[in-house]
């Protein structure tokens, strides 16, 4: 089946606002449609993936503007417990941390770095900064 334009910005415009999976995506648009009564065709996950690709320039992104604001945090992670238990091994666990960039406007991950737990935030700071364009 083949889709306007239209009903493929207005799908990808839903993805951008509430930031679903493509096959979210297309749920999010059935419903309102079977609620409003007409029995219009939704592109389905596929066909979004595909024409997303030729109309990225008209989608708009969100993006704030002035400079950019970043929050930047960490905190520790570990699998230990969980992977001991299914593999049944008794051992050292490690804990790691993992540093996080947030724009607070768009409230987007803009960077991700994994440290140590022994490592604070300052040291990461520069990888994280590294990674944005």
């Amino acid at each position: 089946m083949v889709f306007s334009d239209a009903a493929i910005q207005f799908s990808l415009t839903i993805k951008i606002l509430f930031k679903p999976t493509l096959c979210q995506t297309s749920g999010m648009v059935t419903s309102p449609l079977k609620l409003a009564g007409p029995d219009w065709p939704v592109p389905d996950f596929s066909t979004l993936c595909r024409r997303q690709k030729t109309l990225a320039d008209q989608v708009p992104s969100r993006h704030a503007d002035g400079p950019l604001n970043l929050l930047v945090a960490s905190t520790g992670i570990n699998d230990g417990k969980w992977q001991a238990r299914k593999h049944n091994v008794q051992g050292r666990r490690q804990r790691r941390k993992v540093h996080l960039a947030m724009a607070p406007a768009t409230s987007d991950i803009r960077a991700v770095e994994f440290t140590p737990s022994r490592d604070g935030d300052n040291p990461a700071l520069p990888y994280l900064l590294g990674q944005i364009p």
